[in-house]
């Protein structure tokens, strides 16, 4: 080969290669052979490239459904429970129809209790593998950092515990388009319901250490004004104590909180960094005296009390540390709780029952849109949710009657999850303590109107 003819086959397409040389020998069979196999390929192109282009132009009928929880990281202890009552959700559905007539397809992604890698997580869910909703996430930071990007993209996200009041802030503005709700009630109704324990148990002081994100930050700045207004003091109101989310060492924190001998000290934490606060306070000798602890929903965890370990008599340290956490008491509760028995063999945790309902929302609005993208589920959310329609607890009792062009008002696990403009849910509050033998009990109920 000539080294003209050489630059001429090394810069052109194979194909035209193959055409070259058959040509050279123009009588030859080789002549009609490569044509009926340039033919064949030719045909072969067209059909494949036609049928991709069909497949294109109509969307798929599968409804896909993500979840954005935090398996591990700070919240860890509840992540994994939160993901099985979504697939619980789901594999209940897939048995008794699935949505549209097919199966719908959960997938699972682990946002660490971190808003980077919420970012990442929600992106791949969204842009890769093409879910029409997420459940999730847990966390209010993770939350806030997620959003956008599912409101970019037309994706529902639907929190199951993210109760920050900067959501409803957020939602009023017109922000989220109607992209965003959750099954969990807002922290301005917790930061009530924490006053009006505080003053229930006669608290007239009170100082605040709470994690430094949008959890800690709303629970403090709704407690404060309605603790106030009740009567009772901050005592740290002009500065309260607020610690970074990574922070593995606590000493000065907590002698600063209890420095001024408050009635109570009104911790805002999860259970990692929340452990080690109290371990902190015991070995500084601060708790069992005058000072008690009042607890939030990131705390209540079955096993808080061995996490947080015993002191030197074999006692629980987190003995008689009261709280509040949303309740979950809808009419659904007690098949969710025996269905999730029965899948998992223990009961489920805290915002497991507002998992399974927040789930059951996405796939209820699917079947009413007719169409498993989040821009045509996005209006039927309240639609399936919120009254007029027939009461109904049994998802799949409600595919039914959705299919058939019934109208009904979902009646969850959680509660009612009637749902307000901003995507919000209102409820009841749960008081929780740690009893003697490390348990932890509900001991009574606070309503917020």
């Amino acid at each position: 080969m000539t080294q003209q003819k050489w630059i001429w086959w090394s810069r052109v397409a194979p194909s035209q290669r193959l055409k070259q040389e058959f040509s050279h020998h123009p009588r030859s069979r080789y002549t009609s052979r490569f044509q009926r196999v340039w033919k064949s390929l030719t045909g072969l192109l067209l059909l494949l490239t036609t049928i991709a282009s069909c497949q294109g132009s109509q969307p798929s009928t599968a409804l896909k459904i993500g979840t954005l929880l935090p398996i591990t990281g700070d919240l860890a202890q509840y992540g994994s429970s939160m993901e099985n009552s979504a697939r619980l959700l789901v594999d209940t559905v897939n048995q008794c129809g699935g949505v549209l007539g097919q199966p719908v397809t959960l997938i699972a992604a682990d946002d660490h209790t971190e808003p980077s890698m919420g970012v990442a997580a929600i992106t791949k869910l969204i842009e890769v593998d093409r879910v029409a909703g997420v459940v999730g996430a847990a966390s209010s930071a993770v939350s806030s950092a997620a959003v956008d990007i599912a409101v970019r993209n037309q994706t529902i996200l639907i929190s199951p515990a993210s109760t920050s009041p900067v959501f409803s802030d957020r939602a009023r503005k017109g922000e989220f388009q109607g992209f965003w709700f959750r099954t969990a009630p807002p922290d301005t109704f917790q930061g009530q319901a924490l006053a009006k324990l505080a003053i229930a148990q006669g608290f007239k002081s009170v100082a605040i250490l709470a994690i430094n994100n949008d959890y800690g930050n709303g629970l403090l700045n709704s407690f404060i004004p309605a603790f106030t207004t009740m009567g009772g003091r901050v005592t740290n109101q002009a500065n309260p104590l607020r610690y970074p989310a990574d922070a593995s060492s606590f000493d000065s924190e907590v002698k600063a909180v209890f420095s001024q001998n408050p009635d109570a000290v009104l911790l805002i934490a999860y259970p990692e960094t929340g452990s080690l606060i109290l371990k902190t306070a015991y070995e500084q000798g601060l708790l069992g005296k005058t000072t008690q602890i009042i607890a939030t929903d990131g705390m209540k965890e079955s096993d808080i009390a061995t996490v947080i370990g015993k002191n030197v008599n074999g006692d629980y340290i987190a003995t008689g540390m009261i709280g509040t956490a949303a309740s979950a008491g809808g009419q659904g509760l007690t098949n969710f709780q025996q269905r999730f028995l029965t899948k998992y063999g223990q009961a489920p945790k805290i915002y497991d029952a507002n998992t399974w309902d927040a789930t059951a929302l996405l796939v209820l609005a699917a079947e009413a849109a007719k169409t498993p993208t989040g821009e045509a589920m996005k209006p039927f959310i309240r639609d399936v949710a919120n009254p007029s329609g027939q009461d109904v607890t049994d998802v799949c009792q409600a595919l039914a009657l959705v299919r058939a062009g019934q109208p009904i008002n979902y009646q969850g696990a959680s509660g009612s999850v009637d749902l307000n403009h901003d995507g919000d849910v209102t409820g009841s509050y749960d008081i929780w303590t740690i009893a003697a033998d490390g348990k932890l009990k509900v001991i009574g109920t606070i309503t917020v109107d």
